[in-house]
């Protein structure tokens, strides 16, 4: 069998060029060109995209196809099968990233173990050697009896076992280990990633197998590779935490089969990651008693409300350039939030530093968390606790308003069902039936907000 040809183009322009160099003749630009297999022995190469490609195409109305809702497969962690969105689907392709050491390969032999009692399935390790992902096995007492192993880099290698075993549920452990044949760059490069990422995605799509990739990040915390990458798998979930902390969570960036921005949260035993049932328990400090420059705030997490706690300390500036500082909040917005409350309430913070952190570690992105930020750190200010039992959200606007935030209802059913019973929300989310057990108070403007908060701290 011929070798594939390989050729270097740019990224930018899309020019070829038969051998590397380290600008792009054509658009001029520097360390733009990767490799990419042109051709194979027998014919033209599949297109990186050709996975989503069937055998025959054909054009045909919209109105004649008749879906089908193909079952789910359970992985046995039930966090884990929120995140999928209830469970693997048959051919789908899942981008695992995360931290060295997060528990990225505990949670997956895990849930590869438990299926391993009903399905076949494959765990192909190119880290480790199978006597040390045995031994982690062992140390986490799980019976891996059925489960198929195979220790290998190679990509030909790889597929030829995979098309043999036809598995359930297959595992590449990790993606940046794999290297084909038909490229002469080393496993890990772009050209490498993104060929063998696309020949596992055609083998699954064609066969049915479910595919599990684990792939590394960057020092910023993204993926490594191409970023088309992420753009051919169906499900993109990243680990988040501190290597430090127990807890673990696991968010969805992307999923063609669930909900976006969903999240699991695990716990990092001697047993390995087990699911926390009730999140929001850990975003919650336990204070003997109320304390100043705290708030809690419903967010909602893909189709979860969570209670976080957001803590704010604010003391004079030693330096004549006052800091702002946030964790697990956007740095910009924190900036933004202490304008519109200087403007349209009044209150200045300028000659004072500004710290603002989310408890527990959680990262929160929604602009619902606005209004919680701005009550936490006036209560900061002005060292006076906010009313206990109080749970707050809503957006706020550069002219002072309160914005409502999606699932108003949901967030408040769930704060009332762990105890909460006073909450400040924008007008539109006032719910049309009261909830039992929760004074609702409703308002349309930040310095509203604030008057509500102060009187009810009174």
């Amino acid at each position: 069998m011929a070798k594939a040809k390989s050729a270097y183009v740019c990224s930018e322009c899309g020019a070829q060029t038969p051998r590397w160099q380290g600008q792009c003749p054509q658009c001029q630009a520097w360390n733009t060109l990767t490799e990419t297999v042109l051709e194979r022995g027998g014919g033209a190469a599949p297109s990186r995209f050709a996975a989503l490609a069937g055998a025959a195409s054909r054009l045909q109305p919209l109105s004649a196809l008749q879906p089908r809702e193909e079952p789910r497969i359970p992985t046995g962690i039930d966090e884990f099968d929120r995140v999928l969105g209830g469970g693997l689907v048959a051919g789908g392709v899942v981008l695992i990233g995360g931290d060295p050491g997060i528990g990225k390969s505990t949670l997956l032999l895990q849930a590869l173990c438990h299926l391993a009692a009903a399905h076949p399935v494959v765990y192909v390790s190119g880290e480790e050697s199978g006597e040390q992902v045995a031994l982690r096995a062992q140390r986490l007492q799980l019976q891996a009896g059925e489960l198929q192993l195979l220790a290998e880099i190679n990509l030909e290698r790889i597929l030829d076992t995979l098309k043999t075993a036809a598995p359930r549920v297959a595992v590449i452990d990790s993606i940046q280990t794999v290297y084909s044949e038909s490229l002469q760059s080393a496993p890990g490069s772009v050209g490498q990633v993104r060929e063998c990422a696309a020949q596992l995605t055609r083998f699954a799509k064609q066969s049915g197998t479910t595919l599990i990739l684990v792939g590394h990040v960057t020092k910023d915390g993204t993926l490594a590779g191409p970023r088309v990458l992420e753009h051919i798998v169906d499900t993109v979930l990243y680990f988040e935490g501190d290597n430090h902390s127990s807890f673990r969570l696991v968010r969805a960036f992307k999923n063609r089969f669930g909900a976006v921005n969903e999240l699991g949260v695990f716990a990092m035993t001697d047993r390995g990651l087990r699911g926390v049932s009730n999140p929001s328990a850990l975003f919650l400090s336990q204070h003997a008693e109320q304390v100043s420059g705290s708030c809690v705030l419903v967010t909602q997490e893909g189709t979860r409300p969570l209670l976080v706690e957001i803590q704010a300390l604010v003391d004079g500036a030693q330096s004549p350039n006052p800091r702002r500082l946030s964790v697990g909040l956007e740095q910009t917005r924190l900036a933004m939030l202490l304008a519109v409350m200087h403007r349209h309430a009044g209150i200045v913070c300028f000659d004072q530093d500004v710290f603002v952190n989310a408890v527990g570690g959680v990262k929160i992105t929604e602009p619902a968390a606005d209004l919680a930020i701005l009550l936490a750190t006036v209560s900061s200010l002005r060292d006076r606790p906010l009313k206990q039992g109080l749970a707050v959200f809503g957006e706020v606007g550069l002219a002072g308003e309160i914005r409502p935030a999606p699932r108003g209802q949901e967030r408040l059913k769930e704060a009332a069902k762990l105890g909460f019973d006073t909450a400040i929300v924008p007008k539109a989310n006032m719910p049309r039936h009261p909830i039992e057990g929760m004074e609702i108070h409703a308002v349309e403007r930040i310095d509203q907000a604030l008057d509500v908060a102060k009187g009810l701290s009174e």
